[in-house]
C-alpha cells in the first residue's frame, strides 16, 4: 500500500470526487434498480442486485488502470492499481453469488451449467466467469515476462467485458426497460470512452507525446540510460521529480512499458529513463540512433517529495529503484536545496550500483550523504553488507535533526520496501512520514 501526504486542500477535494464518481458507478445502477423495479421474491431480487454490481465491479476495474492522470495524482498508482485488482477480485465473488442466487431462486436453472446445451446467454455467462477466473489466477500468480502477462491480462479483460455484455444483452431483461436501458448503456459507453482514449486517442492525438532521442547510454551491462529532447511541437515533459511515464518506440504501438523518469524536473526539454532489462523491449532501446521518434505518456503517479512538506529527506533504493531518487537529487541540485538529504543505495554487488560518479559530484551542492550496501559482494567490500534494518537506519539518520520533520521515500523490489517499512515502524517513523513505490505493480 503507497502511504503518502497529501497536504493541499484541492488535493482532498479531488480524492472526495475521484471516491464519490466510483461509488457512484459501482453501486449507481443496482440502486436505480431497487429504487424503481416491482417486488421481487428474495433470491430473484440477490441476482439481479449481484449481477448489476459485479458488472460494475468490472467497469470500474477496467477503468482504474486506463491512465487517468488525475486519478493517479490523487491517489498514487499503487493505490490505484491495488484497488484495481481488489475489484476484479471482488467481481469474482459477485459473480460467483449471482450464479448461486439464479439457482437458488430456480433451481431447475443449474441445468443452464451444461454449456452445450445452453441458450446463447448462459453460454456468455460462463465464458465471461472462466476468463474472470483465469485473470484473477494470472493476476495473483504472475510468472510470465512483463510484455506476454500483459497482452494475456488485456486478452481475458476483453473476454470478460465482451462476454458479460452479451450476457445481459440476450437475457433482454434490464436492457428492454425504460430506466435500467439507459443506465446500463452508460456503462458501455463508459467502458467504450475510456478504451478509445487509452489505446487510440491519447497516443493519436496527443501531440505533445512525440520526443527525439538525443542519446543511448550504457550504464552497465544490463542499465540502459536514454536520454530524450522534445520535438519541435512541444515544449518537452513537465514533471514531479519521483513521476514514471509510459515508453513506446513506435506512435500506434500497443507494446509500451512504464518507467520512472530519471532527469531533473528543473528542465523539462532534457528527459531520461534510466531502464534495466535484458529482453526485446530494452534491446530496441539500445539500438536506437540519434534523432529518432520515441513517444513518452505521462507523467504519473503521486511518489513525488514536491508534495510533502519536509525539512529533509531520506531515500532508499534497491537497484535500479535509484532512478526516482536521482530525478529528486538532480532536481535539487537544480533548485539550490539546502535541505538535508541522506540516500540509501541498495545493489547485489559493487557493478550494480549505479550513478557513483555523478552522486559524488552532488555533493558538491547538496547536503547529502550517500550509504551504500551491498546484499552478496562477491569481492573486497569495506561497506555495508546484508539488508536494511533499524540498525543501519539509525546510523544514517543520526545526522539529521530529530526534531524537525523529515520524509522517507522506498523504492524497490516488494521484499526490500516490506522489510524498510518495518525497520522504519520500529524506529517509531510515522506512517505519514513514509512513501513507497514498487516494482511489480504494472
Amino acid at each position: 500500500m503507497e502511504r503518502t501526504t497529501v497536504s493541499d486542500s484541492p488535493s482532498r477535494g479531488a480524492r472526495r470526487a475521484w471516491v464519490t464518481a466510483l461509488l457512484v458507478v459501482l453501486a449507481g445502477p443496482a440502486l436505480v434498480h431497487l429504487a424503481q423495479s416491482e417486488p421481487l421474491p428474495f433470491w430473484r431480487q440477490m441476482s439481479v442486485v449481484t449481477g448489476l454490481v459485479a458488472l460494475s465491479a468490472l467497469v470500474c476495474a477496467a477503468a482504474l488502470p486506463s491512465r487517468l492522470r488525475g486519478l493517479t495524482r490523487a491517489f498514487g498508482i499503487e493505490t490505484v492499481v491495488g484497488l484495481h485488482r481488489q475489484l476484479g477480485i471482488l467481481s469474482a465473488v459477485l459473480i460467483a453469488a449471482h450464479l448461486a442466487a439464479v439457482v437458488a431462486a430456480n433451481p431447475a436453472q443449474v441445468g443452464l451449467l451444461a454449456v452445450p446445451s445452453a441458450p446463447g446467454r448462459a453460454k456468455a455467462a460462463v465464458g465471461a466467469s472462466i476468463a474472470l477466473a483465469a485473470l484473477v489466477v494470472l493476476a495473483l500468480r504472475r510468472r510470465q515476462r512483463y510484455e506476454v502477462w500483459r497482452w494475456l491480462h488485456l486478452l481475458l479483460a476483453v473476454l470478460v467485458l465482451g462476454l458479460s455484455a452479451l450476457h445481459v444483452l440476450w437475457l433482454r431483461h434490464l436492457v428492454t426497460d425504460a430506466v435500467m436501458g439507459p443506465v446500463l448503456a452508460g456503462l458501455g459507453v463508459l467502458v467504450i470512452v475510456v478504451f478509445a482514449m487509452r489505446w487510440w486517442g491519447r497516443g493519436m492525438l496527443d501531440a505533445g507525446g512525440e520526443f527525439a532521442v538525443q542519446a543511448v547510454r550504457a550504464e552497465n551491462p544490463t542499465v540502459t540510460t536514454l536520454v530524450l529532447a522534445p520535438t519541435g511541437r512541444h515544449g518537452g515533459l513537465r514533471f514531479s521529480p519521483g513521476q514514471f511515464a509510459w515508453v513506446r518506440l513506435q506512435r500506434s504501438a500497443v507494446e509500451e512499458h512504464p518507467f520512472t523518469i530519471a532527469s531533473s524536473a528543473h528542465d523539462p526539454g532534457h528527459t531520461e529513463f534510466t531502464i534495466r532489462g535484458t529482453g526485446d523491449f530494452a534491446s530496441s532501446v539500445r539500438e536506437l540512433r540519434r534523432g529518432q521518434s520515441v513517444w513518452v505518456d505521462g507523467p504519473y503517479g503521486s511518489f513525488t517529495c514536491d508534495s510533502v512538506p519536509a525539512a529533509g529527506l531520506v531515500l532508499i533504493a534497491a537497484g535500479v529503484g535509484i532512478t526516482p531518487m536521482m530525478s529528486m537529487l538532480r532536481t535539487a541540485a537544480d533548485r539550490g536545496d539546502q535541505r538535508p538529504h541522506r540516500l540509501v543505495s541498495v545493489a547485489r554487488d559493487t557493478g550494480d550500483l549505479l550513478f557513483r560518479d555523478e552522486l559524488a559530484m552532488l555533493r558538491r551542492y547538496l547536503d547529502l550523504e550517500v550509504t551504500e550496501v551491498l546484499r552478496r559482494p562477491s569481492g573486497p567490500w569495506a561497506g555495508h553488507t546484508g539488508e536494511v534494518d533499524a540498525a543501519l537506519l539509525t546510523g544514517v539518520l543520526s545526522t539529521l535533526d530529530p526534531d524537525v520533520r523529515h520524509d522517507y521515500f522506498l523504492c524497490g523490489p516488494p521484499a526490500m520496501v516490506a522489510d524498510v517499512l518495518a525497520a522504519l515502524t520500529a524506529l517509531g517513523i510515522p506512517d505519514d512520514r513514509i512513501h513507497t513505490e514498487q516494482f511489480d505493480m504494472a
